[in-house]
Order: C-alpha cells, then structure tokens, then sequence
C-alpha cells in the first residue's frame, strides 16, 4: 500500500509520532527529518497493516481506539506502533523533569489519546428538571396518601351505600380539616347525582385523586364554593354555607324561630365579607382576594367558638343588630328603603348635606337598589362600616372618592375647602369658635404629611393613623368636635385593647345603647316578651 504525504509539515507534531529514540526538540528544529522519519514509518508492514485497520473501521462506523499501545479489531491486541530504529540502537534522552511541558502533561479526552480527527463526540448528559407545575395541582406525597386513605377507609367502613350529609360531616372536619358549614357544600359538590349519600370512592376521586389535598385552606373553599364555569365566588356562593351556620353553631339557636331575621344576619354577613375583601367592588370575589384577606380566619374561629359574638370579623351577631337596628331607625316608612332626608338623621345629624348629596350621587358605589335616588340595605351597609371604621382602606377609597369632586385622584385645597365650608357655617350657628380653612389645611398637611403639600393623594392616606380624622373634619361635625376635645375616655379605651378597630368599639357602644333602651321600653309595656308585629320591629 503506497500512501503519499502532501500535508503541511508544521502539522507533524512531534510528540504524536512517538518517537521515543528521538528529542521532540530536534524534530521540530529540522522538519525535514520529520518527514522522512514519517515516510519511512509509513513504508513499514507493521504500520500499512495498522492503517489499513483503522480505515476499514472507520468505513464501518466502528469505535476508533487508538493508543500508543492501541490495537484495532483486525490486529493483533499486543501490537504497537513500529519503531524505527533497532533495538538497543537509539541514543539516550535527556532526563525530564518530573512536571514535564504542558504539552506533555496535557489531558486528552475522547476516544482516542494521538487526538484523531476521526474521534466520536459524545452528546451532552440531559439533567433532569423535576415537574413542578401541575394544572390540577399538586399530587399528594405517597406518605400522605397513605395516611388519609386509611383514615378514609376507617370512616367508610361499614357504610358500603356511602355516608348521609349528616354522617359526613366528620369527614370535612377530620378529612379535610375544614368547617362544619361548609359541609353541604360539599357534600353536594361530590353527590353531583343527587343521590343522598357519597359513597367511599367517590370521595377518594374528589378529594385525593383531584388533588384537593395538597391545597391550601384558601384554595379548598375557593374551589369547593365556586360555580364549575366561574374563576370567582359571587354573594350567591355564600348562602348555603351562612344557611348552615344558621342551623348548626349554638350562638345562633334562638334565630331558629324568627327566619326572616336568619336572612337578614346571613345577608350581613355576606356584605361585610364583600365589602373588607373583594377590594376591585365588583361582586365577583377571586382567590388572590380571598387569600389576601382574613376571611378563612374567621370562619375557622367561628366554628370553634361557642359565642358567636367573640367572632368579631364579619360573624358577630351583635354587629348585625347594630347594623340592622340603625337602617331600622332611619328608614321611617319601613319600605326598606333610604333616601337622602333619612340618611341626613344619621348620627344625630352629624353629616352635611354636601357629602350626602356625593353619597347619592353614587360617586363612591353605585347603588344596588333599583329605586331611584333610594338607597337599599346593602348599601347602608357598605356606608355604615365606611362612616365608622375610618382606619380601613375600604372607608379611605370610600371616602376619597367623594370628596375628590374632579375624580382625578388628587384632594386639592379648593376640593376640601368645598366640604369644610359647611361644616364652618354649623360652628358658627352652634355659636362654636369658628376654626378658618387656613388653620385646617395647616392642621391636616401635619397630620397626614403628603408628598406634596399642594395636594393630597389616596397613597398618602392608607397607613397614617390619623387619616380617618381628616375626612371627619370635613363633613362629620359631631366626630370633628370630639377629635378635638381629644376625650380621655376613648384614649384609655383604645390603649387598652388595641387590636379592636374602630367599627368593633362603635358596634359595642352602640349594641349596650340599643339594649338599654330596649330594656326601657319593655318595662313601660309591663312585659319583656312584647312583641308588635304591625311595626315588623327588629327585634
């Protein structure tokens, strides 16, 4: 076999020829002794087999592995590659140093040490990216499957038809940690037949198999409330579970008898939860709202608790009479119904007739009532825990959209100017010592410090303690006063229970109030027990 060499001689690289008997140092300094040493190791049999080897493997796609002992599939395994020089023959090295050249401690990698071009590239190991998106959430670990499927074959034994609503409850609060009024719900969510019972494994299917497991509180109800075609829960989806509540909590035994007031609590407690969380005031309440509020809170502090009135957020029974008992008071003709001279008698006629006239102009929330320049219940509750909680970022916006007159999200000194010039003229005719806009504006530009003083923005109003005494000063004469008398009374109260909020001390006042005076006008009558249904009275 004839081969020609015709490349560059700067290519013959000293050390991949193996030459043991002579320095690479002399060969790259005389490359013309290259190339007739490399012919004439070409020219030897040893070496025209070995090629030939490596050529026919290559041809067949076979794995190259060629070594300065390498042997091929068709040689011998103890060839090597032919020296020139015979035995015994070849002149000493030089001694080298134990570090070497960085040639020749240089690490080759592949398949093949004399760096052939032929050399097989290996594809990029593939790391594995663990799944952690999961559409219909996340699947239960194995031990946690285990653990409750036990606990579910321990409740289902003996009930091989399936368990009765009433049966089921201890699976929604042993299973699924949840609270006992939302168990129709869900038991109605599984019995999608209407069957009357949910048997073992249909349970297992929703609750396990769905993935309902691995959720968080939050995101159980959300899914176990919501309609299957909405990404919202609406007031609707609350009723069944206050209905249940109503039937079941011993706080709320004594309505069992009077069910149009179990309505009228219900649909308080509905527009209290609406009002504090669904922040966008659409209606339509969505899981990032319901996680974002205290609502999950109050509902597992309601099923625990005995006295219902110790559930302050949105389940007190006492808030509802307050709530109720002051729409009851103005509404004279009892339509249900409330126009702008009921509500101007609104503590005490403590509001002016400008920021009713906002109020009615639907400027904060349109009305739900289909009466015009009326105001229904629902929307007496949205302005009675806005007008007596004014440290909450509800009553803030509710407030700010009235008296921002232009809605371009900024109070201006004309805009409040606007408001407070009634409330100057009643100082004035309560023979009070007038206090000049220019002393106010001075006063609230201290209290709630503003980015810019020429104006105040709803950013400048949510987290300053004293924001809700500006808007008093504006429009509500009875709480300016008394913001300005500074009663030690109410100081020492608030420093002695500060987690109470503002709605929760006016809710007490007001429900000792109204009990007295009930008290009162049962012993005028000579009984405790009168009750005069021509009046449809509360209570």
């Amino acid at each position: 076999m004839d081969m020609d060499f015709n490349g560059d001689l700067s290519c013959l690289d000293a050390e991949m020829l193996q030459l043991s008997e002579i320095s690479p140092l002399a060969l790259k300094s005389n490359p013309y002794i290259a190339q007739q040493l490399f012919e004439q190791w070409l020219s030897l049999p040893d070496t025209n087999r070995l090629v030939k080897s490596l050529v026919n493997d290559a041809k067949a796609g076979n794995l190259l592995n060629v070594s300065g002992n390498a042997s091929c599939t068709n040689a011998a395994a103890t060839n090597t590659i032919p020296s020139m020089f015979p035995a015994g023959s070849a002149p000493p090295l030089s001694p080298r140093s134990s570090s070497g050249s960085p040639r020749v401690m240089k690490q080759r990698t592949g398949p093949s040490s004399l760096g052939s071009p032929l050399k097989v590239l290996s594809e990029p190991v593939k790391e594995l990216i663990p799944q952690f998106y999961f559409q219909n959430g996340r699947p239960a670990p194995k031990e946690l499957k285990e653990r409750c499927l036990f606990r579910i074959n321990q409740i289902f034994y003996g009930h091989t038809e399936g368990l009765q609503m009433n049966e089921f409850k201890v699976v929604t609060k042993e299973i699924c940690k949840l609270p006992s009024f939302i168990n129709p719900v869900l038991f109605q969510k599984i019995d999608v037949d209407g069957a009357g019972f949910v048997t073992r494994d249909a349970f297992v299917d929703y609750w396990v198999n769905g993935n309902l497991l691995t959720m968080d509180i939050a995101m159980q109800i959300y899914t176990i409330l919501k309609q299957p075609d909405h990404m919202f829960l609406s007031q609707d989806d609350f009723k069944p579970v206050l209905r249940e509540l109503l039937a079941t909590h011993p706080g709320l035994e004594f309505l069992q008898s009077t069910p149009e007031f179990q309505e009228r609590y219900a649909e308080t407690v509905i527009y209290r939860i609406f009002y504090y969380i669904n922040r966008a005031g659409n209606g339509q309440l969505t899981l990032r709202e319901l996680k974002r509020g205290n609502l999950i809170g109050a509902m597992q502090h309601a099923d625990e608790e005995e006295d219902i009135n110790k559930v302050l957020r949105y389940f007190s029974y006492e808030h509802f009479y307050v709530i109720y008992c002051k729409f009851w008071e103005l509404d004279t003709d009892h339509d249900f119904l409330i126009d702008k001279e009921n509500l101007i008698r609104y503590g005490n006629h403590a509001l002016t007739y400008r920021i009713v006239d906002r109020i009615f102009s639907q400027v904060p929330r349109k009305f739900t009532s289909t009466v015009e320049g009326k105001m229904g219940y629902e929307d007496f509750v949205y302005f009675i825990l806005a007008e007596e909680d004014k440290s909450s970022d509800p009553s803030l916006e509710y407030w700010f959209k009235c008296v921002d007159l232009d809605g371009n999200g900024v109070l201006t000194r004309n805009e409040m100017q606007f408001f407070y010039e009634e409330q100057l003229h009643r100082m004035e005719c309560m023979a009070q010592e007038p206090v000049l806009f220019e002393d106010i504006l001075c006063q609230i530009i201290d209290m709630i410090k503003p980015e810019n003083e020429s104006y105040v923005t709803i950013r400048d109003l949510k987290g300053n303690k004293l924001s809700g005494s500006v808007f008093n000063i504006l429009f509500n004469l009875n709480k300016f006063m008394a913001f300005e008398t500074r009663d030690p009374f109410l100081i020492r109260q608030e420093r002695e229970n500060p987690t109470l909020t503002e709605w929760d001390r006016f809710a007490h006042r007001e429900y000792i109030r109204l009990s007295m005076e009930e008290d009162v006008e049962d012993a005028s009558n000579g009984s405790a027990e009168v009750w005069d249904e021509s009046l449809e009275a509360p209570f």
